[in-house]
């Protein structure tokens, strides 16, 4: 990891400009607070709701109103915790083992790359990949709705899915339009979907945690904040849930999906405007 240099930019110089950097929003106060509990309570109720995809809603709110990395430094611990969770409660649906070393290990090759791209583009670089990721997820969604594959190409796959999922991860903080919609596409039963992408989140979790502390980006601020998200997340996942029982499914992914669209063009808006 020491060895990856920033441009013109060695070691010390990139972790004293990152530990340097002032945001007025990192003073520890409690709009900072209120800031991680909506994001992270209303990525909570969409992994409640469907099982996966907390950081589908949690990254891109955080990212809004702040940046993009504060949203990925903040979201590591919750993602950690939640998966860790999930991991253990399904872990009896952890098979197939060459397509669960494929797609996870990959993953964090590719998540440390992505954490380079994290420290080392500019804010607005990075904000317009965060905008592009979500409407490639959205109009994905929309136009291939029942789009399948095969056991055989999903293993040869699984691979590039986890080191473009690993990737965008790392720079964005988001990574559902590689690894959920590569899950979905293989059409697994439900407690082996859950299985294969909490420990896909979770090992990709653990290498960016790594990446955040070695470049300087994860401080104690943003570790108790994410704290805080842990628990705004485990608080509203049983809210999910019990939305998810009240609506059609397909009601609540249309809403879901409506709500992405509106962040991602308030996102692009920012960048461009």
């Amino acid at each position: 990891m020491n060895a990856i240099l920033l441009p013109h930019c060695d070691e010390r110089s990139r972790k004293k400009r990152l530990q340097s950097r002032e945001y007025a929003v990192f003073e520890f106060d409690v709009s900072m607070i209120l800031l991680a509990v909506v994001a992270c309570g209303l990525g909570g109720i969409l992994k409640g709701a469907t099982g996966a995809g907390a950081p589908i809603i949690g990254v891109p709110v955080l990212a809004a109103l702040v940046d993009v990395q504060f949203a990925v430094a903040v979201y590591i611990v919750p993602n950690l915790a939640t998966n860790v969770w999930q991991i253990w409660q399904f872990r009896s649906d952890l098979k197939d083992r060459a397509f669960l070393l494929l797609f996870a290990g990959m993953a964090i090759i590719g998540g440390l790359f992505g954490t380079y791209l994290l420290v080392g583009l500019p804010s607005d670089v990075l904000m317009l990949a965060m905008a592009l990721v979500v409407l490639f997820y959205v109009l994905f969604r929309i136009f291939n709705p029942q789009w399948t594959l095969s056991k055989p190409m999903a293993l040869r796959l699984a691979g590039p899915a986890g080191f473009i999922g690993g990737v965008l991860q790392g720079s964005t903080g988001l990574s559902a339009p590689a690894s959920l919609t590569f899950l979905n596409a293989v059409r697994l039963p439900r407690g082996q979907f859950i299985a294969t992408i909490s420990l896909f989140f979770c090992t990709l979790s653990l290498a960016q945690f790594a990446g955040l502390l070695s470049y300087g980006v994860l401080g104690t601020e943003k570790l108790v904040l994410g704290l805080i998200a842990t628990l705004a997340t485990l608080a509203f996942m049983p809210v999910g849930d019990w939305l998810a029982r009240q609506l059609s499914r397909e009601v609540f992914d249309r809403l879901i999906l409506g709500l992405l669209l509106v962040l991602a063009l308030k996102t692009l808006a920012d960048v461009f405007l």
